[in-house]
């Protein structure tokens, strides 16, 4: 039997670090609505790991993140609650490739990623 690297199996495109103000909407593990401010971590074309969300989700629940005048549909893949925190890391899939998507000024040059995560949150 072949032995499969899960690393390589579960993560197939390059993230990239930047910390991105967003705005998050759904619904959280209890059946609540919600809408909080939250930031990325890092970010894929087709994804996103989201840090300060304050409640509980659930896999395979749907989130609209909205940055900027963007908004996106993303699957949850997993949470993970902070120790001695009340806050949760959540790693999202998105639903739709977007043709504009949201960190696509990220993958589309060759900057520095402190360099473009200054930029893409407009800082000078």
């Amino acid at each position: 039997m072949q032995e499969k690297n899960t690393q390589t199996e579960r993560r197939i495109q390059d993230r990239k670090q930047a910390v991105l103000p967003v705005r998050v909407r759904g619904i959280d593990a209890s059946g609540a609505s919600f809408e909080e401010l939250a930031h990325t971590l890092d970010v894929t074309s087709a994804g996103a790991r989201l840090g300060s969300i304050r409640r509980p989700l659930k896999p395979l629940d749907t989130l609209v993140v909205f940055y900027r005048q963007r908004h996106m549909e993303f699957k949850v893949i997993w949470t993970r609650l902070l120790d001695g925190r009340s806050e949760y890391q959540v790693g999202l899939q998105a639903l739709a490739q977007a043709k504009e998507g949201w960190a696509a000024n990220l993958f589309g040059s060759a900057q520095e990623p402190a360099k473009q995560s200054r930029a893409a949150c407009g800082a000078l």
